[in-house]
């Protein structure tokens, strides 16, 4: 069985690009650590486990979201600092730098899925209409997975002017669905591309692809960089903690601000997803100001309550000084006055069982133990320990990160 949405596999110049990369290993891209993807006690009966484990009401918020409605008008001045970013739900972020308008992982579908009518349905709705966000620079792309390169969106961004930035291998996908080979620039990890005065570089991430139903390791995934004339923003895209990122730090930082995965994490599989207190870490790291937690919200994809990714990012970013904008959905900010932190998602997430109240009344400003509000305390996570990039050894290349 072949959909459209399971894209195409490199051919030609780009199939050669994918051989002769030093991260491609044996038929198949490694990571720059050791990495599982799914690790410890996995076993189909220690997952059934997980998800009877978890309210299932806890895994969606208990009334509407409180999106923003994003309004062109609100973007058609440009930020007084250079620098502006909106977080549009899940990995979506559209930056402003410089005058350059940069889209990070667009997925404006209903669904993160090959098909319409089945998989991770959205949570709340886009901020707005992807007719009414306007032109579009430079479209940045992490990797893959569903929740991540949307070919519904691909194609709609296809009709207008912007140039494709992704990692080695998926400008297939991208080719087979329309866009010209001439918008697409692919590049492998450290490598730098200059697109409208902007400089993009792919950086390592600790993660993997798969998009068809028979699985290809001849797709890089990627977190990114963006320098601008004064202002650096990093994109993590999906990736476990590794000390990449200090290196990374080391390289390009100081970062104005980094949008780091925060959400969809789980004791089954450690090794290819942040926890919150994994992307705190990450970002300082990095070399971070201002961080921006995204991947977490929008879709179902873990068994841990809707509202804990927030939760434990603000405890832990609490805990070690960091500054944090969490705004709602299609809020724009500039990193250089951000937002004050304010709990929203509280007054929509379900509350643990047997609570009365989920936010006492009047409070307003984020409490001295957010984390308290959760069910389950956060998971202890053993430091990982120094180790040198090495080839990846997965115990197979097939299948996805289970969704619950």
């Amino acid at each position: 069985m072949r959909t459209d949405a399971f894209g195409a596999d490199p051919s030609g110049w780009r199939l050669h690009r994918v051989r002769n990369s030093p991260h491609f290993v044996d038929g198949s891209f490694r990571n720059p650590v050791a990495t599982r993807r799914l690790a410890y006690a996995h076993t189909p009966l220690a997952l059934m486990r997980t998800k009877l484990a978890v309210d299932p009401n806890r895994r969606a918020p208990a009334a509407a979201v409180p999106v923003h409605r994003l309004l062109p008008v609100e973007l058609a001045t440009p930020p007084e600092s250079g620098l502006r970013l909106t977080w549009m739900g899940h990995a979506t972020v559209l930056a402003e730098l410089d005058g350059v308008r940069v889209l990070f992982d667009p997925v404006w579908s209903e669904r993160c899925s090959p098909f319409d009518w089945i998989g991770p349905k959205r949570l709340h709705p886009v901020p707005l209409p992807l007719a009414e966000l306007g032109p579009v620079d430079v479209v940045v792309i992490s990797h893959d997975h569903y929740d991540h390169l949307d070919m519904t969106t691909v194609r709609t961004l296809a009709a207008g002017d912007a140039v494709f930035a992704v990692p080695l291998g998926i400008g297939a996908h991208l080719e087979h669905w329309g866009v010209s080979p001439r918008r697409i620039v692919d590049l492998d990890w450290w490598e730098t591309a200059e697109l409208d005065g902007l400089r993009l570089t792919a950086t390592p991430a600790r993660h993997y692809c798969s998009r068809g139903p028979r699985p290809s390791g001849k797709f890089l995934w990627s977190s990114w960089v963006v320098e601008g004339k004064r202002q650096r923003i990093f994109h993590s895209g999906d990736s476990g903690y590794f000390p990449g990122f200090a290196d990374i730090g080391h390289r390009f930082g100081p970062f104005d601000a980094t949008m780091m995965q925060v959400g969809a994490y789980s004791e089954h599989w450690p090794e290819v997803h942040l926890t919150p207190e994994e992307a705190v870490q990450a970002h300082r790291d990095l070399r971070g100001d201002v961080l921006l937690p995204i991947h977490w919200g929008t879709f179902d994809l873990a068994p841990h309550p809707w509202e804990e990714p927030a939760e434990r990012t603000v405890a832990a970013a609490r805990d070690a000084d960091v500054t944090l904008a969490l705004p709602r959905p299609g809020r724009p900010f500039e990193p250089a006055a951000p937002p004050t932190a304010k709990p929203w998602w509280r007054a929509v997430a379900a509350p643990p069982s047997g609570a009365d109240l989920l936010l006492p009344p009047g409070l307003t400003a984020v409490p001295d133990s957010p984390a308290a509000l959760t069910t389950a305390p956060p998971r202890p996570d053993a430091p990982l320990a120094e180790a040198r990039p090495t080839a990846d050894h997965s115990p197979g290349q097939d299948g996805e990160v289970p969704q619950f």
